[in-house]
C-alpha cells in the first residue's frame, strides 16, 4: 500500500476524487512510518489487535485516535504488528475539535443509548462527538432480544461490525432486503435509507463501530416506507 511500506489493506470504501476512504489496515510488526494522512483531511483510527505507538501514545486492541487537519506531525509505529480501521474524512464545516483525541474505549463503561430508551439490551460509547459539526463516533452494542422498530437517518451512516454476528434489514425500493453480518461486516448507508425493523437481531452480542459525517436526525417508524427509501 502507498504510503504504508509492508502494511496492506482491505478497502471498505473510498471517493477517489476527494481522497475520503475507510480501510481496515494490517501492518506487520518491526514496523515504522509515517501516520499516512493526506494534508486538510482528518484521520480516525481504531485498533482491533496488536499494538501501535503514534506519536508518543501507545494504543492496544480498542485503542481509538482521532487526528484532525493540521495535527499529523507524528510518526506511526508498531512491534507486534497490528490490525487496525483506518479512515480518511474531509474536514467538516463547522468543526470545533481541533486538537487529537487518543482513548482506550475498554475504559469507557455502557450507557443506554438514547435514541434506544424503550429498547432492552442497546448501549454505546462515545469516541468522538463534534457539538459544531455533528461528526460523531461510536461504539454500539446489541444484545440478543433488542426489539427495534424501521428507522431513518438524516445523514449518511457508516459502520464495522467488531465482534459477534448481526441479522439486519434494509427497506430497499424493492422491498426488504434482509442479510447476516460476520465480525468485519461493513456498511455505508446513504443520507434517508431506512432500515431495521422487527427481523433486525443479535444472534450473539454485536459490537459495532458507527460512524457519522455531520448532525443526524433519527426517525423510527413502525413500518418499511418503501416511498421513503427511493
Amino acid at each position: 500500500m502507498a504510503g504504508f511500506p509492508g502494511a496492506r489493506a482491505k478497502v471498505y470504501s473510498e471517493d477517489v476524487r476527494s481522497r475520503r476512504s475507510s480501510m481496515m489496515l494490517q501492518i506487520p510488526p518491526d514496523w515504522d512510518s509515517g501516520t499516512g494522512a493526506t494534508p486538510g483531511k482528518t484521520l480516525e483510527i481504531y485498533v482491533l489487535e496488536g499494538d501501535l505507538r503514534l506519536g508518543e501514545f501507545e494504543l492496544t486492541q480498542g485503542g481509538y485516535a482521532y487526528l484532525p487537519s493540521g495535527s499529523m506531525g507524528g510518526s506511526m509505529s508498531s512491534v507486534s504488528g497490528a490490525l487496525l480501521l483506518y479512515f480518511i474524512d474531509d474536514v467538516q464545516p463547522g468543526a470545533v475539535i481541533q486538537t487529537p483525541i487518543i482513548s482506550d474505549s475498554n475504559l469507557l463503561g455502557w450507557l443506554t443509548a438514547s435514541d434506544a430508551i424503550d429498547d432492552f439490551g442497546i448501549s454505546t460509547k462515545d469516541l468522538r462527538a463534534d457539538p459544531g459539526s455533528g461528526a460523531h463516533t461510536w461504539l454500539l452494542k446489541i444484545e440478543p432480544g433488542a426489539v427495534q422498530d424501521w428507522q431513518q437517518a438524516s445523514t449518511a451512516q457508516e459502520g464495522v461490525l467488531l465482534s459477534g454476528q448481526y441479522r439486519h434489514s434494509e427497506c430497499a425500493p424493492d422491498g426488504i432486503v434482509r442479510g447476516e453480518y460476520l465480525e468485519g461486516g461493513y456498511f455505508l448507508r446513504p443520507p434517508n435509507s431506512v432500515n431495521g425493523g422487527p427481523d433486525a437481531s443479535a444472534v450473539q452480542t454485536s459490537v459495532w463501530l458507527m460512524r457519522v459525517p455531520n448532525h443526524a436526525s433519527f426517525t423510527r417508524n413502525t413500518y418499511c416506507h418503501i416511498d421513503d427509501a427511493k
